[in-house]
């Protein structure tokens, strides 16, 4: 079977100010059928050149990019993938219910369906209060849920989102972590790019850390800061005292610390002479960590 999108030594080079500039150098990853693929780096480290790539909005590069075995430059390959980017650009005079119909009506979904989808998918990303109401009279994030609606309802095979969860609210953002779950259950595959770590850390099965068109795969988190840093280890510890060093954290009463290992015999010794009661002490590994490590060695 073949992946549903896969890079096979692409690079791309653009030309600024007379000056070439290599935007993308050899990059090879595949993403398979219900797989998360989480694509991370700073600023112009070539996230976004990789999606147009990706969905044929960008051509002139050397290698082979394919959906499902078929060239990403060929619109038929890109028929059973949606696209949701940071800012969407949704017609404004339409309402979600509209922009939902016309979506299923371009996919040629089967008619008798329609309703039922529209109505599973507003009330799914809890957009039936607006369902009615002008996208433009919307606030950001609730356009946010709109765009993913209008991408998961015509059931696409691939999803490609460009920080899906940009501008929702806490309770927002975890119900579209779970909806995002349960589109990878069902079978669906996702390319997901975000500089909120801890989203993709929630929901990628395996990253891409890229810098300077340059790509590292990790398996996951713990693999990526292994090489790239010391391990850490958090914490957790009660006192009746104050003990509060710079970094400390209050949760659920007690007091929570992330500590590098060179620096965890001391911190320990220094708990006990004061009387603080210890808790617990496990590795702390989290994409944040080899994100920021991976910034400071660069």
């Amino acid at each position: 079977m073949f992946p549903a999108l896969s890079f096979n030594k692409v690079s791309k080079t653009f030309k600024v100010r007379a000056k070439s500039v290599e935007a993308l150098s050899d990059i090879t990853f595949d993403i398979h059928e219900g797989e998360i693929f989480g694509l991370v780096g700073p600023n112009g480290a070539g996230k976004s050149t990789t999606i147009k790539i990706a969905l044929g909005m960008l051509g002139g590069y050397t290698g082979d990019v394919r959906i499902y075995g078929n060239s990403a430059e060929d619109s038929n390959a890109r028929r059973h993938v949606s696209y949701v980017p940071e800012s969407p650009s949704l017609y404004e005079q339409f309402t979600p219910n509209e922009l939902l119909k016309t979506a299923l009506e371009i996919h040629k979904v089967d008619k008798a369906s329609h309703a039922r989808l529209r109505n599973l998918w507003l009330e799914r990303l809890s957009l039936e209060a607006v369902a009615s109401k002008r996208l433009r009279t919307l606030s950001k994030g609730t356009v946010q849920r709109v765009a993913l609606a209008h991408a998961l309802i015509v059931s696409p095979k691939l999803l490609v989102l460009d920080e899906p969860l940009s501008g929702l609210d806490p309770v927002g953002r975890k119900d579209v972590i779970q909806i995002l779950r349960d589109y990878k259950q069902s079978g669906g595959s996702m390319l997901l790019t975000s500089h909120v770590l801890y989203d993709v850390e929630e929901l990628a099965d395996k990253f891409g850390f890229i810098q300077d068109g340059v790509l590292e795969i990790a398996k996951n988190p713990n693999s990526l800061l292994m090489d790239v840093a010391a391990p850490l280890f958090s914490v957790r510890y009660h006192s009746l005292e104050n003990l509060t060093p710079d970094g400390v954290e209050l949760r659920a009463g007690l007091y929570e610390m992330t500590v590098p290992q060179d620096e965890l015999i001391n911190f320990l010794g220094w708990l006990n002479e004061r009387q603080g009661l210890l808790i617990s002490i496990k590795p702390f590994v989290s994409l944040e960590s080899a994100f920021l490590a991976k910034v400071r060695q660069a």
